[in-house]
């Protein structure tokens, strides 16, 4: 009897943690199609070179579970900031970065 508990508790607790320790091997292992997945589609609505920032309107953030709006966010790379100006079309990845809501991946959407 003891031995049939320790196997239901066991395998309710693999149950749980195996779904969990997938993801995260995933997440490791994710190829350049699943990091295109993740961009987002943005307008430049200012450059603020002086303070490393970027002003976007964009849609839904996936991964901050953020939907579409107007925001500011920091760069990673100040460099570019001369790559975009208003009204440039971009695809990106922000994330949190020490808390502060950083782009992380830029790419300037070619008409």
């Amino acid at each position: 009897m003891m031995s049939i508990l320790n196997n239901l508790a066991l395998g309710l607790s693999l149950a749980f943690v195996l779904p969990a320790w997938a993801d995260t091997q995933h997440a490791s292992h994710s190829g350049t199609a699943d990091h295109a997945a993740m961009l987002t589609e943005g307008v430049v609505k200012k450059v603020d070179k002086a303070q490393g920032k970027l002003t976007l309107r964009h849609g839904p953030l996936q991964n901050l579970e953020m939907p579409g709006m107007t925001m500011v966010f920091r760069v990673q790379d100040a460099n570019w900031l001369d790559q975009v100006k208003p009204g440039d079309s971009v695809r990106f990845l922000a994330d949190r970065v020490n808390g502060v809501f950083t782009v992380t991946t830029l790419e300037v959407v070619k008409p």
